[in-house]
């Protein structure tokens, strides 16, 4: 019985290899890790393609504005704030979980950060508000889930709508001006660091950390236990409560950043800021070659995800398209997305 647990930590997830379920004999998932890595490859290889592919489209048909510098800065920029958001979604989904209130908290987290109160503080207390709230959320969410026993779905639609209205009930349903000059500059070219906007590197920093934490760490190694198979990993000696309630805690941490990038970047605090995120977020996973069912992913493929996503609706856009044809679209990307993850499962079981 906790034969599949070693297994499943040994084999990062961004080599492919799933949490082996508890009752597969060793012989028949001996010897699949390169294939399986190959696969993973081809994946990456293959969003690569896709996006290479929706850079041509814009530069064919918008040539001068797609292809100038400050739009692909403005398609990078967007980019980051949802990426965030996705670098956390990754861990949770990975571990078999789910995280709906993500856009919620990012809203929460930017009114509270923008309060007259909080203003008062500068830039450090802005900075800090918008981690601790999103951290605080994440861990509610943690708490119910892991020891509540609340179906992740059920915990984190409950998250979305209290978020969602105390959000709200802040504002009062009106727009918090940011008046701190060392928030609002980040978002001035002047800040470019070799033309690379700061909100762009944090998102780097934060993919990287998000890369080395799932691949090259205990925690990761043991989110992809709990995903693959969590009583297998609680045989093997993993506190899958514990490292539940961490995960949550974690997507919390980036609904936190990304409210402070948003803030940057409209230099504002809106009940309404992070509307959709969650259907951004996750749809971006699993294009990216995360299974909903938890056990597999790659922040690689979430982020090229996310940039697919982003190039979509910057096309759609220079091209004055409108937005239900834009959503159509990306309803049918993840619908392909599905049915390949599908067959791919399907492939492996046979």
């Amino acid at each position: 019985m906790t034969q599949p647990a070693p297994s499943a930590q040994h084999n990062g997830p961004d080599e492919g290899t799933p949490a082996a379920p508890s009752d597969t004999p060793h012989s028949k998932t001996a010897g699949r890790g390169p294939a399986l890595g190959l696969r993973l490859d081809v994946r990456i290889l293959s969003l690569l393609g896709v996006l290479a592919a929706l850079v041509l489209v814009g530069g064919v048909t918008e040539p001068d504005a797609f292809l100038d510098s400050g739009n692909l800065q403005l398609i990078l920029t967007q980019a980051s704030v949802i990426g965030v958001v996705t670098v956390g979604m990754t861990f949770v989904i990975i571990s078999g979980g789910i995280d709906l209130s993500v856009g919620a908290m990012v809203a929460l987290a930017s009114v509270w950060a923008t309060t007259v109160a909080t203003q008062e503080y500068g830039f450090a207390g802005i900075a800090f508000t918008a981690v601790i709230v999103g951290l605080a959320a994440g861990l509610v969410n943690g708490v119910l889930i892991a020891y509540g026993r609340l179906v992740p779905f059920i915990a984190t639609l409950a998250m979305l709508a209290s978020a969602r209205g105390l959000a709200l009930q802040i504002t009062d349903g009106k727009t918090q001006i940011v008046t701190v000059d060392s928030v609002l500059d980040l978002g001035l070219p002047d800040s470019y660091i070799l033309g690379i906007p700061p909100l762009v590197i944090m998102f780097a920093v934060v993919t990287v950390v998000g890369w080395l934490v799932l691949n090259r760490t205990t925690f990761g190694r043991r989110t992809v236990a709990v995903g693959g198979n969590a009583e297998a990993a609680r045989l093997a000696g993993i506190d899958v409560r514990r490292q539940r309630l961490y995960l949550y805690l974690l997507s919390g941490l980036c609904c936190g950043i990304a409210a402070f990038m948003l803030i940057v970047l409209a230099g504002s605090g809106q009940n309404t800021n992070g509307n959709l995120y969650e259907l951004d977020a996750i749809a971006a996973a699993i294009i990216g070659g995360t299974l909903l069912s938890g056990g597999r992913g790659t922040i690689v493929g979430s982020v090229l995800g996310v940039l697919i996503f982003t190039t979509i609706t910057n096309i759609f856009a220079l091209n004055n398209l409108q937005t239900d044809v834009q959503q159509i679209a990306k309803g049918a990307i993840i619908v392909a997305a599905v049915l390949v993850q599908g067959r791919g499962m399907r492939s492996r079981e046979t």
